[in-house]
């Protein structure tokens, strides 16, 4: 009996893929291929970081390409094993996405850079490079992804990573703050499978771009309510938002400085990413249904965060509570949802991302000149570092969201969309969260930079009194993307307007996975 010939097309891409499309799973590639030699090298510490610096570089790069090649073409998807959607694996990337995966690999390189002055001989043999590389792919993975299950699975790694690196080095107090950090971030993990789990009983499928189209035509007593709020609650958990915020300054003080500064750079921003795709594009009535709920939680995540790092005493500590205020200024874009307000805060945690690890950096930088970071013995580090007093001067205004710095503009947006849609008091809230940072800030500076230290005249405190390039020039370098951003904003503004309009219309997103887009 003759074979029945079987038309494969149906499920499974017969054309070759482009060349030019392979850049989408380049920032994947790149770190997980990166970090795999790295491992098998690890008796050879001298070569890891050179290893990791040309990664991290070539990243980069491809970031960038993929972000040019999305604002000028619309977004991209490529499928795993070439299977049609939706039953492959998409990586389906537009203007969001891609914006946020470049800032993550700019921040990357210039701490791994630092990483040559602060992660010993030690921490490199237990596997910091390798862990850095894994954490940024699984950062990358998040941002670029198009299946829901897929987020969940590079929440995973990034997840793993973090854990390795958080307890580099074994001290007591990293264990106790390895401890809760893994604790609450796996109850949010939980809950995100929970909902993922519910989320795919009820419409069958894990394609973002399937899933937009099927939680439309679900019936009215559909239980996706109750999804949308799960998901709020894991990834409120993730960003660090409040009530559920009270991991993050317990745990981002315990680890090496510049591991604690790429988390502070990214984790966060992955968890206020996944709410921007979820309930903004996959769920956008349900999205509005609790954006009063989101909207307290910002106005509150702010004023509380602001006003306990005004109570710090430790640098690290209070710099933990502004990381805090930053989520809820873009928690407040989120609940709004308007184009304006979502522009702002993609372009606030741009800044963020730039802003808070370099800040991070810097205290690093003191913590090396003065020997600690606590305000009750430092003082007198302008006497000695007049750069370095400079460079946290122009962060901390940039934090507190002042002009001409990166922070200024997304606080602009925020407030105006704010009060264009009748919610004065969240436009109030962001500012009086910006003006409590700017005291808290304004105190550290005092205290650290500009008073003599205690107990004596200005001093290194038994720190180094010339710092090494690879401290002071990674803070140089991410300072200068944060003036830069702050006086020639439109570029950025422009890109996330695009990604705004992206999740409110995800027409493009939808057509570049089912519209035929070759992967």
């Amino acid at each position: 009996m003759a074979e029945q010939a079987v038309d494969i097309a149906r499920a499974v891409v017969i054309a070759p893929t482009a060349l030019r499309d392979w850049v989408v799973v380049l920032p994947l590639v790149l770190p997980l291929l990166g970090g795999a030699v790295a491992l098998v090298l690890r008796e050879r510490i001298a070569w890891q970081r050179g290893i990791a610096l040309a990664v991290l570089a070539a990243l980069v790069v491809v970031d960038a390409a993929l972000l040019v090649r999305v604002v000028e073409s619309g977004p991209v998807t490529m499928m795993m094993g070439r299977w049609l959607p939706p039953f492959g694996i998409a990586f389906t990337v537009d203007a969001l996405g891609a914006t946020l995966a470049l800032a993550a690999a700019v921040v990357a390189l210039p701490a791994a850079v630092y990483a040559g002055v602060d992660i010993d001989a030690g921490g490199r043999r237990y596997g910091f490079f390798p862990f850095l590389m894994l954490l940024v792919a699984g950062v990358s993975g998040a941002f670029l992804t198009g299946d829901i299950f897929n987020l969940y699975v590079w929440f995973e790694v990034l997840l793993i990573a973090s854990f390795g690196l958080i307890v580099l080095g074994g001290e007591p107090r990293q264990l106790d703050g390895a401890v809760r950090y893994g604790l609450l971030n796996l109850v949010a993990t939980t809950l995100f499978l929970v909902a993922t789990a519910y989320l795919y009983g009820l419409v069958g499928t894990l394609n973002m771009a399937d899933i937009t189209a099927a939680v439309r035509a679900l019936p009215p007593e559909a239980p996706i309510d109750t999804i949308a709020a799960l998901y709020l609650l894991a990834f409120g958990m993730k960003a660090a938002a409040f009530p559920v915020n009270f991991w993050l300054p317990a745990s981002y003080h315990t680890p090496k400085i510049v591991v604690a500064a790429v988390f502070a750079g990214l984790l966060t921003k992955v968890g206020v990413y996944a709410l921007l795709r979820t309930l903004v594009m996959l769920m956008p009535a349900e999205g509005v249904a609790l954006s009063a709920i989101v909207g307290w939680v910002a106005g509150l995540t702010m004023v509380i965060a602001a006003l306990a790092a005004l109570a710090q005493t430790e640098i690290r500590r209070a710099l933990g509570f502004l990381v805090i205020a930053g989520i809820g200024a873009m928690l407040a874009g989120l609940a709004v949802g308007s184009p304006l307000a979502l522009s702002g805060t993609i372009v606030y945690a741009v800044h963020s991302i730039l802003a808070m690890t370099a800040i991070y950096l810097a205290v690093g930088a003191v913590e090396r000149v003065a020997g600690s970071s606590s305000l009750a013995t430092v003082g007198g580090v302008y006497a000695t570092n007049p750069l370095l007093a400079a460079l946290f001067l122009m962060l901390a205004l940039a934090v507190a969201g002042l002009p001409p710095f990166s922070g200024f503009w997304p606080k602009a947006m925020l407030v105006k969309a704010s009060l264009a849609a009748g919610e004065g008091w969240l436009a109030g809230a962001v500012l009086v969260s910006g003006f409590l940072q700017t005291v808290a800030l304004g105190r550290i500076w005092l205290l650290a930079f500009w008073r003599p230290r205690p107990g004596g005249p200005a001093a290194t405190g038994g720190g180094a009194a010339v710092l090494e390039p690879a401290a002071i020039g990674p803070v140089i370098v991410l300072t200068g993307l944060v003036v830069l951003l702050g006086v020639a904003a439109e570029p950025l503004v422009r890109v996330a307007g695009i990604g705004a309009a992206g999740l409110l219309d995800p027409a493009a997103y939808v057509g570049s996975v089912f519209g035929g887009t070759a992967p």
